[in-house]
């Protein structure tokens, strides 16, 4: 029962910081392109910023929840010592939250996107699917 205990804390550790990881590489790449490379008007920055900053709030309220996730599934693990109905249901409910948290950021980004030029939005797109897909040559 120890044992199932660490593999799935392991495991959730493991998949957080997967997830968080690459999302931050990509944030970092994007961030640079819009305000380094795409060579925004000030009309633009001041869109951008404003899309940046909700979503900022969001993204943190977001995260605490997950965050409140990872300690319910924690209690579940602890209190069953398997895979059960209340392990089940913790990982069903930091998944949706997963998922409302990339379909926000897809919101995020798709606001952004509307801000550019369709040249500058032509090399968001490559940038977005690069980050999509980072095995892709």
């Amino acid at each position: 029962m120890a044992i199932v205990t660490i593999l799935a804390a392991v495991t959730g550790v493991f998949a957080g910081r997967t997830i968080f990881d690459s999302r931050q590489r990509s944030e970092t790449e994007l961030h640079a392109l819009l305000h380094e490379e795409l060579k925004l008007d000030a009309a633009q920055e001041a869109k951008i910023e404003v899309i940046e900053q909700r979503f900022a709030v969001r993204r943190k309220a977001l995260e605490l929840e997950m965050q409140a996730a990872n300690a319910h599934l924690a209690a579940a693990i602890e209190s069953e010592h398997g895979y059960g109905p209340q392990v089940t249901a913790a990982i069903d409910h930091t998944h949706h939250l997963m998922g409302e948290l990339q379909k926000e950021t897809l919101e995020h980004l798709f606001a952004m996107r509307a801000v550019l030029t369709p040249e500058q939005a032509a090399r968001f797109d490559s940038t977005v699917v690069k980050a999509l897909t980072p095995d892709k040559p």
